[in-house]
């Protein structure tokens, strides 16, 4: 089973945390979502038949698109590839985009599952994002969203400078409070280039706190325990049944196609990303061109990635595929370097698993780092 990612590369306003592809001007809008069409059509033997799992609208902000749009996108998918019968289709949206009529129109569609990027409920953290949307807005999509979608993932930010933690477990309340099934947290992160690390460099908003975000990660994860989310991913939790099956996918290492500007690939040994251009990106397909780069993942390559997305699930680090897919050397260097995390409550074996303890979990991406394979 593969999974298919569409990358829309149009937003409302620039976020001032963010460093994702995109662009505000939508005058190549028409030109992008036929160039997103051809892309499928051009790459439809690249997943070797395999059968379409998931589709997944990432961006920028595809709640954007038209409804013609998307369908016509997603029709395209369902002409190129094979479709298991009950696919998981999901459509990343922004609370400004999902009136009612939007909401109506989407529920008529293959969309299935919406993910919503709330990110706070408070004002003066989307003022200070620089996010469209306002808070009633927030509460009034969820609303809306919950009376025709049962499956709904909400995107919440913490470790935003200013946030106390009793301002942020009223965030975690409020999302709470409308039932929905799945969120995906994460510490705000300050990215070079973007506006808001000019802004800390200046002085004008205040550095982000790295203990304060790792004490709002424990009061995120208590609080979901509580309410019998599973924690399955570092950034992740959901209730059973609830997981994305997109996201998934990418942790536990199945093929992926990633389709528009900017878009990865992966096929478990190659990685391919399209060029982070708009223009450059429908230049190239209208020329029957795939403006693409690729590289081929060497043993150690595949080693890291395995133990990096591993590492940040439920489902840790098997240590018998290591031993059976690396060899003894990359297992016998995986117990070396972990003894120390292991010795510190960080890190425990079960089952022949490596995994994060409680402790461990907001730090796993740099005990990952420190157990990456460099040089044999």
């Amino acid at each position: 089973m593969s999974g298919i990612y569409i990358h829309i590369p149009f937003c409302k306003q620039a976020c001032f945390y963010c460093d994702f592809h995109f662009s505000t001007s939508l005058k190549k809008k028409d030109e992008l979502v036929n160039s997103l069409i051809h892309e499928i059509e051009l790459r439809k033997d690249e997943l070797n038949n395999d059968v379409i799992k998931t589709i997944y609208f990432g961006g920028g902000t595809p709640s954007m698109l038209s409804q013609a749009e998307i369908d016509a996108i997603i029709a395209a998918v369902y002409k190129n590839h094979t479709v298991v019968t009950h696919p998981e289709v999901t459509l990343e949206a922004n609370p400004d985009d999902l009136t009612e009529e939007k909401i109506l129109e989407l529920a008529k569609s293959r969309i299935n599952r919406l993910s919503i990027g709330i990110q706070s409920f408070l004002e003066r953290d989307l003022k200070l994002m620089n996010r469209a949307h306002k808070a009633e807005e927030a509460k009034k999509s969820l609303s809306l969203a919950t009376q025709h979608f049962e499956n709904i993932s909400v995107d919440l930010i913490y470790g935003i400078p200013g946030l106390s933690n009793k301002e942020w477990k009223k965030n975690i309340e409020n999302t709470l409070s409308f039932g929905i099934p799945h969120i995906s947290s994460y510490a705000l992160t300050v990215e070079p280039k973007t506006a808001l690390a000019s802004f800390i460099k200046k002085g004008i908003i205040d550095d982000v706190d790295d203990e304060q975000a790792q004490e709002q990660f424990h009061i995120l994860l208590d609080e979901l325990t509580k309410h019998n989310f599973i924690h399955y991913e570092l950034s992740n939790f959901g209730k059973e049944g609830y997981f994305s099956k997109n996201n998934s996918s990418y942790w536990q290492g199945k093929s992926y196609l990633g389709i528009g500007p900017s878009a990865h690939s992966f096929d478990g040994k190659r990685r391919g990303w399209n060029v982070r251009n708009n223009s450059k990106y429908i230049e190239a397909i209208k020329q029957e061109k795939l403006p693409i780069e690729r590289e081929i993942l060497t043993i150690t390559d595949q080693y890291n990635e395995y133990i990096m997305t591993g590492l940040r699930t439920i489902w840790g680090i098997s240590l018998e595929k290591v031993k059976n897919d690396f060899g003894t050397k990359y297992y016998d260097y995986l117990l070396l370097q972990s003894e120390k995390y292991r010795k510190e409550d960080l890190l425990y074996i079960e089952d022949e698993k490596l995994k994060t303890t409680k402790k461990g979990k907001f730090l796993s991406d740099g005990i990952s780092a420190d157990l990456f394979k460099i040089n044999l």
